[in-house]
């Protein structure tokens, strides 16, 4: 199962010594538990993957040796040990979901275009509300792919139009 690292971190805090062995990667920016085999095939949370072999893509996954837990970009961020291996799936999807509400905001309605790439998204993340005037107009929303790379500051993306961005 991964999640961003924003995400993953208050994830993390809230698990406290519940939490089993995790691998972050941060060559993508990415937390990595590891969770009993079929506990986790109904969940649908935003950024969240469950990585499973019925997944319809593809994630490589290194699986550092057990004694890098700093210097490298992959790395045991909890390390891995007889009495620290799974953590339990409940108690996990508990914490990514209040995770989830803290760091991202509640949840938009339906599917929304990506401003970046213009394709719709089911897992809309909202950017900033576009103002015009002393009217707060839209929101504008990216898709996950986007999110990481665009700018905070929302008048800087308005200075290019979409298809110069991509």
């Amino acid at each position: 199962m991964s999640a961003p690292v924003a995400i993953g971190d208050r994830a993390l805090t809230m698990l406290g010594p519940a939490s089993g062995a995790v691998i972050q990667d941060d060559s993508y920016s990415k937390l990595y538990w590891l969770i009993p085999i079929d506990t986790a095939r109904s969940w649908c949370m935003r950024q969240v993957r469950v990585l499973t072999e019925l997944a319809d893509e593809t994630t490589l996954l290194g699986v550092p040796p057990v004694d890098w837990i700093t210097g490298h970009r992959t790395y045991w961020r909890i390390p891995l040990g007889p009495d620290r291996y799974l953590t339990d799936t409940d108690r996990l999807a508990k914490a990514l979901l209040q995770a989830i509400d803290e760091t991202l905001g509640p949840a938009p309605e339906g599917r929304q275009l990506c401003y970046r790439c213009q394709l719709p998204t089911d897992e809309p993340i909202p950017l900033a509300m576009e103002h015009t005037g002393s009217v707060a107009g839209a929101t504008i929303y990216v898709c996950p792919k986007h999110a990481p790379g665009h700018p905070r500051d929302i008048s800087a993306a308005f200075r290019t139009k979409p298809q110069e961005r991509s």
